[in-house]
């Protein structure tokens, strides 16, 4: 996806002093990733705008909450080794996972204080700062991944990325949207089976009207506590996406993990407004079309590892339910209303929505 327009837009700011990111390295050398400077090649095309620019070198932190093994990672690689080429060298991105540079939320105020310089992050946590995103936490908003996957390439896309600007943040494009399910003690194979089944889901109102609508009670939890809770019996399930199942090792204690596929958790990749206006038009271009690259990349992957992770889900021995999702859609339409009538702009944007996904 192009965004052109973010470039164009912003290209009056040609300060090109270096960013200001602090000591530049961390005391988790062992999680940091660096991209090499580029310079490998001797010849440069007469094309390349770099090969005559006096550019200067510039250093940009990214943070994500996920491993290094982890789906952000491959990607956050990936656009750090191509920031590098596509700059000449110019643009370095370290790479700081593990919520080494804090929570969603606290990388969301850092970039809006020009602090940080860019950062992934799931759009729930962004609704505080810009109420028009919750339209995405309605539930069965998508089909699929694939079709919310197209809609957000698209100009419904590229509207929500241009509110970010206004806030401090320039949206570089959607790494893809992740379908969240159910894991469980017990199974879930329609809307009966949701009775009373305390679940823990993330705590914004989209999420705990669809829940409720089904009729489970959603049960407010740090996530950190989710594991041991559900091995002691506080709470019966939650609901996750296949790989983060995985990884924080909630396959050792589900029976069941049910494809409920109530929402979809649209991804972003953004940057601080502070630190993008002080690159030059030049690099302003290297880095969109690197975060283009990558972001397409990160779609192909997650595919990949989506299917993976389910195998292994099945090889552990942990039964894969196949919900009934359409008695659970029909329930959830009735919470649309109680949803959408505190999102600003919400029925207007859904039917935006629902005509780009035809």
């Amino acid at each position: 996806m192009k965004k052109k327009r973010l470039v164009s837009g912003l290209t009056v700011a040609l300060a090109l002093g270096t960013f200001l990111t602090g000591c530049g390295s961390s005391t988790n050398t062992g999680s940091n990733s660096q991209a090499s400077n580029g310079n490998s090649n001797s010849k440069e095309s007469s094309s390349n705008p770099f090969s005559e620019s006096d550019d200067k070198p510039v250093e940009l932190k990214l943070g994500h909450v996920l491993s290094p093994e982890s789906h952000y990672q491959a990607m956050a690689n990936k656009l750090a080794e191509l920031a590098a080429e596509k700059s000449n060298g110019t643009i370095k991105i370290t790479i700081f996972p593990q919520s080494q540079l804090g929570g969603e939320v606290k990388m969301i105020q850092s970039a809006r204080t020009g602090t940080l310089g860019m950062f992934i992050t799931a759009q729930a946590p962004l609704v505080n700062t810009i109420p028009e995103y919750g339209v995405f936490d309605l539930p069965y908003l998508f089909d699929s991944v694939d079709q919310a996957n197209e809609v957000l390439a698209g100009p419904v896309g590229d509207k929500f990325l241009d509110m970010l600007p206004q806030h401090g943040m320039v949206g570089l494009g959607w790494l893809t949207a992740l379908e969240r399910n159910v894991f469980s003690s017990k199974s879930i194979r329609s809307v009966e089976d949701m009775s009373s089944l305390k679940v823990r889901v993330m705590q914004a109102p989209g999420y705990v009207k669809a829940y409720e609508a089904l009729g489970a009670v959603p049960t407010p939890m740090a996530y950190s506590e989710v594991y041991l809770s559900l091995q002691q019996g506080v709470v019966d399930g939650g609901d996750t996406t296949p790989d983060q199942f995985i990884m924080d090792k909630f396959i050792e204690v589900a029976k069941y993990y049910n494809l409920t596929k109530v929402h979809n958790l649209p991804l972003l990749l953004i940057a601080s407004k502070a630190q993008w206006d002080q690159l030059s038009p030049n690099q302003q271009k290297a880095l969109q079309e690197a975060a283009d690259e990558a972001l397409a990349f990160n779609i192909e992957y997650y595919k990949k590892e989506y299917t993976d992770s389910l195998e292994k889900i099945k090889q552990a021995g942990v039964e894969v339910v196949e919900t009934n999702v359409s008695s659970l859609k029909e329930q959830t339409m009735k919470a649309y209303d109680a949803i959408l009538k505190d999102i600003p702009d919400g029925q207007k944007n859904l039917e935006e929505i629902e005509a780009a996904k035809k």
